[in-house]
């Protein structure tokens, strides 16, 4: 299957059209490169779009656990706002892109969100946090993620926007990303066989992560 095939929802002229796919890549960099990254993203004119901000995710499921049967996804998110997120399963793309439906509402209250998902049958399984800056540059956004296990530049857009972004930013030569932050955490878990459940900063606090991130990065 090629990526015309999977992309063929997929209209750049038609934004309206896309609005519910998300296509996205991203890359591993150490502390130094992140403070590196934001310098090269000011330098090519991105523009800050929303500040360095803390941001708490709560993922659900269901007593079979079919979601996570089906790779399908139910997120609350806070950071600046409140976010109730759907995502179905993702299609890795030839160029090392991630492509996938998503839907998303913005929420005016995080805690009676998770009632009412709760009334609606759904519990909070998983518990990840991160801190995000996020820019935008030509159509693209970039975001910079702050997680517990590493630091990541993240860019989402259409394919043309984001092989663009690769190159302003001198990304081409790096291993593109093909998992999520929830399957790098699962591989971190098995590889160094940690015992606690959610990616909190809390959890991390004492743990030795591999010098060599090639180690356990699924790219």
């Amino acid at each position: 299957m090629t990526d015309v095939d999977l992309l063929q929802r997929f209209d750049p002229t038609e934004p309206d059209k896309n609005k519910n796919m998300e296509i996205e890549v991203k890359f591993y960099l150490t502390v130094a490169e992140l403070a590196a990254m934001a310098a090269t993203l000011d330098k090519i004119g991105a523009i800050l779009s929303a500040p360095r901000v803390y941001e708490r995710n709560i993922r659900y499921e269901n007593a079979s656990y079919s979601l996570t049967e089906a790779h399908k996804v139910i997120r609350l998110r806070q950071d600046s706002r409140t976010r109730l997120t759907y995502k179905e399963p993702s299609q890795t793309l030839l160029s090392g892109m991630q492509a996938r439906t998503e839907l998303e509402v913005t929420v005016s209250d995080f805690d009676t969100m998770d009632l009412i998902l709760g009334k609606l049958g759904y519990f909070p399984a998983w518990e990840y946090e991160k801190y995000r800056t996020t820019y935008d540059w030509h159509g693209a956004e970039i975001v910079l993620d702050e997680l517990p296990y590493g630091y990541f530049v993240e860019i989402e857009g259409s394919s043309a926007q984001i092989e663009a972004a690769i190159l302003a930013l001198s990304l081409g030569k790096q291993p593109r990303i093909k998992s999520s932050y929830s399957d790098l955490f699962f591989q971190l878990k098995t590889r160094l066989g940690l015992k606690f459940i959610h990616l909190t900063f809390d959890n991390f606090r004492n743990v030795t992560l591999p010098d060599n991130p090639n180690g356990w990065l699924m790219v």
